[in-house]
């Protein structure tokens, strides 16, 4: 892996955001729709290209964001903005359709153990629900497909690379837009992140990847440029750090976007998201899922915030002298 980070080739990066939906699903406490609008219409003005806004899923199985529809209808859109949806059967294709959406989601994991645990189907099942919505709708609306366990399953350990990419070329020959690979419990490593994300950009260099990162074991960031590195400019991050799985008892949630944003800019690379904006919204999710965020930034500060030096200073200058 040669660092091409420091090069200056391609600037912009997209970051899209995920809180919405795979952040606020796993909370117990029901954030209020008026909220959620709030927090969406805030994203889209700090210049957030793309926000998956709910799920159209059983409100039984995912009461959290058994207000889909009405989000989407309190939202006001940006036309700069994609406003995505997750949907998991035709049905609830055609609720996100009439409700707005800008793009579906569509979910499978490329392990059986973890799909069965999941969804409740077998690979082969959850595949031709899949197809079925493609053929249905595919030429009505882009669709992006997410892998999950991509990197890892929490259930089976390594997943060979073949086996994330053999589900990606059978989507991509259906003709979706995009493929996701994720992370979801944070298994991934640089290396393997590095290499499964240029082999992928050198079979398929017209579709649109998009890596989804957790930040389980730490190694989030690390992950985002080793990704970098390999040509990938979409990532999924959600405000805040909000998210999990409970697959993996104790995890962290999603890579933070604000934190994202932050070590990005840094480098020099173009998101076109105002950190500021960012932060000023993530400060408000406390209150609202009634704990504390993983983001280290919204308790730090950016690293430019400089802070008052001690107010006895001078006393302290005077000694050093006097030494």
């Amino acid at each position: 892996m040669t660092s091409s980070l420091w090069h200056g080739a391609d600037r912009a990066v997209h970051i899209q955001e995920v809180g919405p939906r795979d952040g606020l699903q796993i909370e117990p406490v029901f954030v209020p729709t008026q909220e959620k609008v709030a927090i969406i219409n805030a994203l889209s003005a700090a210049g957030l290209k793309k926000i998956e806004v709910s799920a159209f899923v059983s409100p039984k199985a995912i009461p959290s964001l058994a207000d889909a529809s009405d989000v989407f209808a309190g939202i006001t859109k940006n036309a700069d903005c994609v406003y995505s949806a997750l949907v998991p059967n035709l049905k609830g294709a055609e609720r996100a359709l009439e409700a707005g959406a800008d793009e579906l989601n569509l979910v499978m994991s490329v392990t059986q153990t973890h799909n069965l645990a999941n969804l409740r189907m077998l690979q082969e099942q959850s595949f031709a629900t899949l197809q079925h919505i493609i053929a249905q709708v595919g030429s009505c609306t882009p669709i992006n497909v997410s892998l999950s366990c991509s990197f890892g399953c929490p259930m089976e350990g390594d997943v060979p690379m073949e086996q994330t990419l053999h589900w990606a070329e059978r989507f991509i020959a259906l003709g979706v837009q995009g493929i996701s690979l994720c992370d979801t419990t944070g298994m991934a490593h640089p290396g393997l992140v590095y290499a499964m994300a240029n082999t992928f950009r050198a079979r398929w260099p017209e579709t649109e990847c998009t890596l989804h990162f957790h930040n389980t074991r730490g190694m989030g960031l690390a992950n985002i440029l080793a990704g970098l590195d390999a040509g990938v400019r979409h990532f999924d991050a959600a405000l805040g750090g909000l998210g999990g799985c409970p697959y993996a008892p104790g995890a962290s949630g999603n890579i933070s976007t604000e934190e994202v944003v932050h070590a990005l800019q840094l480098m020099g690379y173009a998101t076109g998201i105002d950190l500021s904006a960012l932060l000023t919204t993530a400060q408000r999710l406390p209150a609202l899922i009634g704990h504390e965020l993983p983001s280290q930034l919204v308790k730090a500060g950016p690293s430019w915030t400089v802070h008052p030096a001690p107010k006895n200073l001078e006393d302290i200058r005077q000694r050093a002298l006097e030494k």
